[in-house]
Order: structure tokens, then C-alpha cells, then sequence
């Protein structure tokens, strides 16, 4: 239990780090909106699979993520220098469509409905 309550306070703390230095590096002329939804850190904290959110044009969203990677060992010596664990996890970024894909089900939704009124 108390393994559990570590990993999710290490996970929330990377969350918000990372979060931070995306704002740094991010640029706002995309008209893009980026968010860190979630940190999944191994148990050894040798690894963390970071979920990224990126709302807005398709082009600049495509550009945003290439960023991100591009800077990957930027975004991780930053995070060894504010957060003091035993190890820097190596970060893997991925996009989360789960919000793309909750606006895609309202849609289709909202469509459905605008058909049965008619």
C-alpha cells in the first residue's frame, strides 16, 4: 500500500513538472492547446510513459509532439534538477485521444439528436 501511495505521489509530482517545462518550450502561436494527462512510472523509476494531450489544428499538433520528443533529454535533465529521486525516469511521450475521442462519441451524439428532432 504504502509502494502504491509513493508511485502516485512520483507520478502526480512528474505530472506537473513536466507540465511546467512544456509551457517553457511550447509555443503559443500554434493556437494549440497541450496538457500532460497522466505519468505511468515503472516500479524501478527507470522509466515513465508521459500522456500528452494536444488540442487544435492537425498541422501544429503534429509539429507540438515532434517538439516534445525532439526535446526529451531537455525535458528530463530539467526534471533531475527540481525533483530528487533515485532515478531520472527516461521518459516516453505518447498523445492521449481519449479526450479526442469522448468529443468525437458528444458529436455523433449531438448529431443523432439534431436528426430525431427533424
Amino acid at each position: 500500500m504504502k509502494e502504491n501511495i509513493r508511485m502516485t505521489r512520483i507520478n502526480e509530482l512528474l505530472k506537473r513538472e513536466i507540465a511546467n517545462i512544456l509551457e517553457k518550450i511550447i509555443d503559443r502561436k500554434s493556437g494549440s492547446l497541450v496538457s500532460v494527462t497522466e505519468v505511468k512510472t515503472t516500479p524501478d523509476l527507470k522509466f515513465a510513459k508521459v500522456y500528452i494531450s494536444i488540442l487544435g489544428p492537425l498541422e501544429p499538433k503534429k509539429e507540438i509532439f515532434k517538439s516534445i520528443q525532439k526535446n526529451r533529454a531537455f525535458i528530463q535533465s530539467s526534471i533531475a534538477s527540481v525533483i530528487r529521486i533515485k532515478y531520472t525516469p527516461v521518459l516516453h511521450f505518447t498523445i492521449d485521444e481519449r479526450f479526442e475521442d469522448g468529443d468525437k462519441v458528444i458529436s455523433m451524439i449531438n448529431d443523432m439528436e439534431h436528426k430525431t428532432e427533424l
